[in-house]
């Protein structure tokens, strides 16, 4: 302690003492000895201060703005990526709708940047979707196949040729997404242009021959798909964390990956394959459900588009049962705990008694699960409103060869959706179903045994107002697909939100 005291006092006297400073004021550099020497220092100095005291509200007022303007940018950017990503914004319908078609005349252009747009914005979670979740109400909710949907709303084959937005067509609102038609090898189809509008009638011409980029293409793209949940699910990234979400340890279906809703996979014969070689034309069926199968909650056959030559004749009941046969057999044996169930694609020009009959016959003894009707149609249907007289250039465009589609059919539509319900429902013409056994033998069964026929319409559906009107004539589900070109990718809320004040009627 004392060497402690003594090594402070030994410091303190090291340091020599401090002067007053009021005595001996310090000097430096520059300092004035005298006041007049002071003087323009202070007088520079109370200047700086003046400047500098200006400076800082300016200097404060910039940053303020940059702050304002900042977050008006954000908040502006949060508001625009809302209500530009909202299906319920109209801006869908009455500006990207008429900026595309006048941007592409070509209407199969259109198409593809449609797709490509939305494939894009999916990509950054930019896409359109529904908010809110509407569906959540209940008050549209409906019995498929088993399955509890959220809606009767679908999307048909054609916007999604070959698999590339199933999720972002989903986002939309539908409970059903057809994606297709594939093909067993890859097909270019119809030589260009074959896509035509006409749109005082809002409705559309194609003849693209189905083109499909091939039946192993589609099943490698949905098998990704299957793998990238499995992944984001916690799953893991190999083939035994795909094979656990598609025998449903996700709990969502094995096709749509969401609960509540399905998808469906169109297959078709290449154009090439001879159209009087039924088993060559089978055996193109069964090879693509091979492929897809696996992906799909439900396979539909595509026997009634009029663009590839022959093949509405497949319609008829001999070859049909055989066709439809060899699909349900393929499904059947699909690696998953729950198998895809089958429906065809029929004709709306094939509407004689004995037509529709042949194809009921085929359906009950094939063992299909049910029937979409229609697709569209080699008939030109009269101009609407009645008496209305198309352009020079759309009657030009009505010459085109190809199937015709939009709001005319729906008259014809809802007529048939009710003889089919009535048909199906009686049950098979020759009162015989067989069923496959446990043994893989034929045995026979009672109609009435079996689960009732499911039944999809699609063809000129635009409105809340007509998706009831088919509903109550006997589907389960109202599709669409011109609707959606011309109403733009908020169509469906629109029509599930029309629909839903048309049930309030009741």
């Amino acid at each position: 302690m004392s060497a402690s005291i003594a090594w402070r006092a030994g410091l303190r006297a090291r340091v020599p003492p401090s002067r007053p400073s009021s005595l001996f004021p310090r000097r430096y550099p520059g300092a004035a000895r005298y006041a007049s020497e002071s003087a323009p220092v202070q007088q520079a100095a109370a200047e700086t201060v003046k400047q500098s005291a200006k400076e800082v509200p300016k200097k404060a007022a910039r940053g303020s703005r940059k702050i304002l303007y900042g977050t008006t940018l954000a908040v502006t950017l949060l508001v625009g990526y809302i209500y530009g990503t909202d299906t319920r914004a109209s801006i869908h319908r009455y500006l990207v709708v008429p900026l595309i078609r006048q941007l592409f005349p070509d209407a199969e252009d259109a198409h593809h940047v449609g797709v490509d747009s939305l494939k894009f914005l999916y990509q950054y979670g930019l896409h359109p979707r529904e908010r809110g979740n509407p569906d959540n109400d209940g008050a549209l909710t409906t019995e498929v196949f088993g399955y509890t949907l959220a809606n009767p709303i679908g999307i048909s084959a054609g916007l999604d040729k070959h698999a590339d937005i199933p999720d972002a067509l989903l986002d939309l609102g539908p409970a059903i997404v057809e994606v297709g038609g594939t093909t067993p090898l890859p097909q270019d189809g119809n030589p260009k242009p074959r896509v035509f509008r006409v749109p005082s009638q809002n409705a559309m011409i194609n003849r693209y021959g189905l083109n499909s980029k091939g039946a192993d293409h589609m099943a490698a793209v949905l098998k990704q798909r299957v793998r990238d949940f499995a992944y984001a699910a916690g799953l893991g990234e190999h083939e035994l964390a795909e094979q656990r979400v598609l025998d449903g340890e996700a709990n969502v279906p094995p096709g749509s990956l969401v609960p509540g809703k399905l998808l469906a996979v169109q297959v078709a014969k290449n154009k090439l394959t001879p159209d009087g070689d039924i088993d060559a034309i089978t055996r193109d069926y069964v090879y693509c459900v091979d492929r897809v199968a696996r992906y799909a909650d439900i396979v539909v056959v595509n026997v009634s588009s009029p663009n590839t030559p022959g093949l509405r004749d497949l319609q008829a009941a001999g070859p049909l049962t055989k066709i439809l046969t060899g699909v349900v057999s393929a499904a059947k044996n699909v690696e998953r705990k729950t198998k895809p169930y089958v429906m065809v694609k029929v004709s709306p020009d094939e509407d004689s008694e004995e037509q529709m009959s042949g194809i009921c016959e085929a359906v009950w003894k094939s063992g299909v699960d049910g029937v979409i009707v229609g697709n569209t149609t080699n008939r030109r249907p009269a101009a609407l409103p009645e008496g209305y007289t198309l352009s020079s250039k759309e009657q030009q465009t009505m010459k085109e060869t190809g199937g015709y589609s939009g709001p005319q059919l729906f008259g014809r539509l809802v007529s048939l959706v009710g003889r089919y319900r009535h048909m199906l429902d009686q049950g098979p013409p020759s009162g015989e179903v067989t069923s496959t056994g446990p043994d893989g033998e034929e045995v026979a069964v009672h109609p009435a045994s079996q689960p009732r026929k499911v039944l999809f319409a699609s063809g000129g559906i635009t409105t809340g107002q007509q998706a009831r009107q088919v509903l109550d004539a006997g589907a389960s589900v109202a599709m669409m697909y011109t609707g959606i070109v011309y109403g733009g990718v908020g169509t469906v809320t629109r029509v599930k939100q029309e629909l839903r004040e048309e049930m309030q009627k009741k």
